[in-house]
């Protein structure tokens, strides 16, 4: 029987009901066929695996007929994110043909099954028999093609792959691909030890991508006890009698490698954590927290703690602190110890722990910061300057230190005027050369209400303060509270236990908010791969809803995410109020377009959070962009326009990795009208920020998101037009970029017209909610 190669199939749509299907993330697994018998090796390999590459930590398919729950166990206990899929052993004896060894047959056979994968973008087949040696970034990179180690036979007039991973992209992961192997398969074109090798080879022989060497040595070459090469990535042991069953004779150096990872849980993790870093927040965590069970070491507590806190997840990292004892003069587990208790609001004793830090001169700016900041926190600026001050004392060029300081002396000052003409203003008030994004937000909320923006119209109420007595007095007093500028449903921006979101108010004074409450335009922010203190979260929402007389969110993704969140009665009062930057044109007192557009392209990119962004992507997707901006440099002038300090990177790192220079505009600097002047003034902007999107397309200019973060779809979403989107991720980015600007560029009248159309929808719904909220705050 014949059977033709199959070319690439197309790559299958997306699923739409996740974040990554979102914002493109691929997600990528490991996989291995496990039975008891080849138990032993599996763990070595996942030993080998975590110690060879501590900052690597995907899910881990385990394919299986059936294991013990001491066999899972053992796995679960060396690996946090195993994924176990029972396979059908009977789908695979056609293929035995008579052979009295059916087992041997489903060993040979059953790798094939992780071609029935359908959940992730990237799959990494090993065999329980290797063991990781090197680094396999590489591997996770990859991102076309099918690849393996190749093994000439025949002459070299045939290859297989054999003896190392095989890297499976998803448009391999399909029931065509697998109902085309079975029919090889059955046809008994190949011997039994090479069908698997055999099949994939004469499917995708156009397809393959070869592998390095050092990721398939096979231990057969090492015969007469030859040492492994100094590269070697992947050691296979092929033979029958592997070496948890006394085998790898004649390949004692292979073998005393395989040794080395031949350790129990304990010597695991102490070395891991004792290997050089960096270390992956879930492996760290997975391995420290037992040690620190075992130990009660400090240092480990506080790198786990770390681990939490990055991840957002404060209450955990508070309870491995206090499993251990801190002696007085450990500084760096009390400044930790403290942030974590600060995170949670537990105010007073963080400033203990604090305090403890601050005496050491090498943990005492930072600590000295932090207590800048939790007096800044209850309003205390004097008391803030202080502690910023001391902590430039110690290091004058400290980051924090400078930032608290700034904070604490730029206290809005009030304008006089009648507070009963006030409306309270609760935002999050961007320091300068902070976001220029969030430094324009307050301001074009409080246009929405009316084209007065000062404080004679506006008391300002910073979100990052708590909202006590005082503050509560305050916001009584006016004549109604608008919550509103940014994305303020994110959990780590300011961490607080008071809500676990941006605006620190307790309960009890929410539910003694006795004015209107109009949440306005705020955005559920959360990244892809981020969460929430859930139920802490839940409850400050359903009374912040409750409580609301108006209840608008930016964007239908963030409505939607929010209701999952509330009880159903509450589901009605949550409506959609877009960005008011998103309507710049129509709020700015005599806003007038541009008569001619400077002939630019500005691009910009985000780099918070970065490996909740790119994942293994950045530098597949600084290549794109090196190799994009020289075909839009044929369009226009390209620029890179930095939102903050932090944004510049992109430049730099063009400039450094591909000898691509642009010229930056620091606008971070800008005032608020400037920000609007240069996107105004642009023909087009690139954009990773969400603001660097919806300020240009306020402004009346075509956008393209460089999409990272959900929030970036659902806006387009909301326009109607997805396609000026392109994932970081996308494996065409470069080209797409190219194409879609040059689309829009092309008649650029008509683009900036069709903008002007869309914008005038959002601009309908923004008028009925201001009818509205005319009524609710009486003027």
């Amino acid at each position: 029987m014949t059977t033709s190669p199959i070319s690439a199939p197309a790559a299958p749509a997306a699923d739409h009901g996740s974040a990554r299907a979102l914002t493109g993330k691929r997600r990528i697994a490991f996989a291995s066929f496990v039975d008891e018998d080849n138990l032993p090796g599996f763990l070595v390999l996942l030993r080998s695996l975590a110690l060879s590459n501590p900052g690597v930590c995907e899910d881990f398919i385990v394919l299986h007929e059936e294991l013990s729950q001491a066999s899972v166990a053992a796995m679960r206990e060396l690996h946090p994110r195993v994924v176990l899929r029972r396979v059908d052993a009977d789908s695979y004896d056609a293929y035995a043909k008579g052979d009295q060894d059916n087992n041997l047959v489903r060993k040979a056979y059953l790798p094939l099954d992780v071609f029935r994968v359908r959940d992730y973008d990237t799959v990494i087949a090993l065999d329980t028999g290797m063991m990781v040696l090197g680094p396999v970034t590489e591997l996770l990179a990859l991102r076309h093609g099918l690849a393996a180690v190749p093994r000439p036979l025949d002459d070299d007039k045939v290859r297989v792959f054999d003896g190392g991973p095989l890297v499976i992209q998803k448009e391999y992961l399909t029931d065509e691909v697998c109902a085309t192997m079975d029919e090889i398969g059955r046809s008994g074109t190949y011997e039994l030890d090479r069908h698997g090798p055999g099949v994939i080879s004469a499917l995708f022989d156009g397809d393959l991508v070869g592998l390095d060497p050092r990721y398939g040595l096979v231990e057969g070459s090492l015969s007469g006890d030859l040492p492994l090469p100094q590269d070697t990535a992947v050691v296979h042991f092929t033979g029958r009698d592997k070496p948890w069953q006394g085998g790898a004779t004649g390949h004692g150096r292979a073998r005393e490698r395989w040794a080395e990872f031949d350790i129990t849980d304990a010597e695991l993790h102490a070395a891991y954590l004792g290997s050089p870093g960096p270390h992956h927040h879930d492996l760290l965590v997975h391995y420290g927290t037992p040690h620190v069970e075992r130990t009660r070491d400090v240092g480990t507590a506080r790198r786990v703690a770390l681990a939490h806190i990055g991840a957002g997840d404060y209450q955990s990292a508070v309870d491995i602190m206090e499993r251990v004892h801190i002696p007085v003069d450990e500084a760096w587990p009390h400044e930790v110890y403290g942030q974590a208790l600060m995170s949670l609001s537990r105010y007073a004793e963080a400033r203990a722990q604090l305090l403890l830090a601050a005496a050491a001169p090498n943990r005492a700016a930072t600590a000295l910061s932090r207590l800048a900041q939790i007096a800044w926190v209850h309003g205390d600026d004097a008391q803030a300057q202080k502690y910023a001050l001391s902590g430039l004392d110690m290091e004058p060029m400290h980051k924090a230190s400078r930032t608290w300081h700034r904070r604490a002396i730029g206290v809005p000052v009030q304008q006089a005027g009648s507070a009963g003409d006030q409306l309270a203003h609760v935002a999050f008030y961007m320091d300068r050369q902070g976001n220029a994004g969030d430094k324009l937000l307050p301001e074009s909320v409080r246009l929405a209400f009316g084209p007065e923006t000062t404080a004679r119209r506006w008391h300002p109420v910073h979100a990052h303060r708590l909202f006590d007595e005082a503050a509560l007095e305050r916001v009584n007093a006016r004549r109604g509270l608008v919550i509103g500028g940014g994305g303020l449903f994110i959990p780590d921006t300011m961490p607080n236990g008071s809500s676990a979101w941006q605006w620190n108010v307790p309960d009890e004074l929410l539910s003694r908010i006795d004015v209107p409450i109009a949440v306005y335009a705020v955005g559920f922010n959360a990244f892809d791969g981020q969460s929430y203190r859930a139920e802490r979260f839940r409850s400050s929402l359903s009374r912040l809803v409750e409580r609301s007389s108006f209840f608008g969110l930016r964007n239908h993704g963030s409505i939607e995410k929010v209701r999952a969140m509330l009880p159903d009665h509450l589901h009605d009062k949550v409506r959609f109020q877009p960005c008011p930057t998103t309507v710049t044109r129509r709020l700015v007192a005599d806003w007038q377009d541009p008569a001619e557009r400077e002939d630019t392209i500005l691009l910009n990119g985000a780099y918070d959070r970065a490996g909740l962004r790119f994942g293994h992507d950045y530098g597949y997707f600084l290549a794109q962009l090196a190799k994009a901006v020289p075909e839009l440099g044929k369009l226009a002038e390209v620029k890179c326009v930095a939102h903050s300090l932090d944004d510049e990177r992109l430049a730099f790192d063009l400039r450094r990795e591909h000898g691509v220079s642009l010229p930056v505009i620091p606008m971070y600097d800008f005032e608020n009208d400037e920000i609007r002047a240069v996107y105004a003034r642009t023909k087009l902007v690139i954009g990773m920020r969400g603001h660097a999107g919806m300020i240009p397309f306020g402004c009346g200019t075509p956008i393209i998101s460089l999409i990272s973060h959900p929030k970036m779809t659902y806006f387009l979403r909301d326009i109607g037009r997805p396609e000026w989107g392109v994932s970081v991720h996308d494996r065409d980015l470069a080209e797409l970029l190219v194409e879609r600007s040059r689309d829009l560029l092309d008649d650029h009248p008509k683009t900036v017209a069709d903008v002007h159309g869309l914008q005038r929808e959002l601009w309908t719904i923004t008028q009925a909610n201001a009818a509205d909220l005319r009524v609710i705050l009486a003027g």
